[in-house]
């Protein structure tokens, strides 16, 4: 039974399942002890996050071949083409299948939350980007400059690193994941939203397994190796990123499930992992794409145009990146664009923002799984750089 439950997948099932058990059950100081851990928690994870990142692609890029930008380059040519593949494929969905639903916009006042019972904030030493920009900048100086001190000194720190993500971060992403659920359960908000959830996140969360499907498809076949071999690896990361509805958060997890693949390499995936967690949004920009098409039905009583459909998800693709670090950021990146390009006014925004938000951790649980099939592509590629 202890061996059982020291699995992580296990854990973090029973902290959704008890989360969701106890929330219509918690009293005030309930509530607020339950607000002040989901942010002292949310607040250590968001901190390793940036170090995490720094450690993991400064330590990777020393280790590649001085002529292996083409590598980089690679790496985020495939990862924009998948996004906006994956918005292409959303907006065909869209066309079919959203003038056939019969959808209510009903959005009912959940029940609120009170105040926290301390609030402690630990602000990370930067931000995401600043991260992934400043391991890109010191990894490819280091590789040009050929300076081995300071690539072993980031060895060191990829280490200390990796030891806080194991001690600190994994064993307490169950808490973390039970609380955001017991608070979903209290506010009432999966109850409420139930038909809605029921016909179109729906819709969109099996768009994710097709996607997801095709991802592995392609890599296999450009790898010429099983993708079974990477996929069956993911599911504890796939659930972490459920519960926490932020790959930034399910990036240490992640980086374990590549690991334990045999056809991934460890020195590919330190960097692509990590490099990915934050420029790959497929599963994240289907579903964007799929919800303004229906809101734009839902208010508006027309679907936008092949071409304004066209234009939204080239730009989607560009201004959601560095977005997946925070819960909601995809849709949140893009609100200029849902104005300017489709035409959306204070209330489509909202509501966009409303179902957006209901099934974030299905997107983000899309983005982090496909991002070992986008490894699986790179390992195949760097064999020849």
């Amino acid at each position: 039974m202890r061996k059982l439950l020291n699995k992580t997948m296990v854990r973090l099932l029973l902290g959704v399942g008890i989360g969701l058990s106890i929330g219509s059950y918690l009293n005030a100081p309930f509530l607020q002890l339950m607000l002040s851990m989901r942010h002292l928690l949310g607040q250590l994870i968001l901190f390793l996050v940036p170090l995490i990142i720094l450690g993991f692609v400064v330590s990777s890029i020393t280790k590649l071949h001085r002529d292996s930008m083409k590598i980089i380059g690679f790496s985020v040519a495939i990862a924009y083409i998948s996004s906006i593949g994956a918005g292409f494929f959303s907006s065909i969905l869209g066309f079919n299948i959203i003038p056939k639903l019969k959808i209510e916009n009903k959005v009912d006042t959940l029940t609120a939350l009170p105040e926290m019972l301390f609030k402690l904030d630990i602000p990370p030493v930067f931000g995401v980007m600043t991260a992934l920009t400043l391991a890109l900048m010191i990894g490819i100086g280091i590789l040009w400059t050929d300076a081995k001190p300071l690539a072993r000194a980031f060895d060191s720190f990829k280490d200390i690193v990796l030891l806080l993500v194991n001690r600190v971060l994994v064993p307490i992403l169950p808490f973390y994941i039970l609380a955001n659920f017991a608070l979903l359960s209290y506010e009432g908000s999966i109850q409420s939203q139930f038909p809605v959830f029921l016909k179109v996140i729906l819709i969109a969360i099996t768009a994710h397994f097709v996607w997801l499907g095709v991802l592995y498809t392609l890599a296999g076949i450009y790898a010429k190796k099983n993708p079974w071999e990477v996929l069956k690896h993911y599911g504890p990361a796939y659930l972490t990123a459920v519960g926490t509805m932020s790959s930034a958060a399910t990036l240490g997890v992640a980086l374990n499930s590549a690991h334990k693949s045999k056809i991934l390499k460890p020195e590919i995936t330190n960097f692509t992992i990590p490099f990915f967690s934050n420029i790959h949004l497929c599963g994240s920009v289907l579903t964007e794409v799929f919800f303004v098409m229906t809101v734009s039905q839902v208010l508006y009583g027309t679907i936008p145009t092949v071409g304004t459909m066209f234009l939204f998800v080239l730009l989607l693709g560009i201004f959601a990146i560095g977005a997946p670090g925070v819960p909601g950021g995809t849709v949140m990146a893009s609100l200029g664009i849902i104005a300017s390009v489709l035409g959306f006014d204070d209330a489509g925004i909202a509501l966009t923002l409303t179902i957006f938000a209901l099934q974030d951790s299905f997107g983000t649980a899309c983005n982090i799984t496909g991002d070992g099939a986008l490894s699986l592509m790179v390992t195949k590629y760097s064999e020849g750089k």
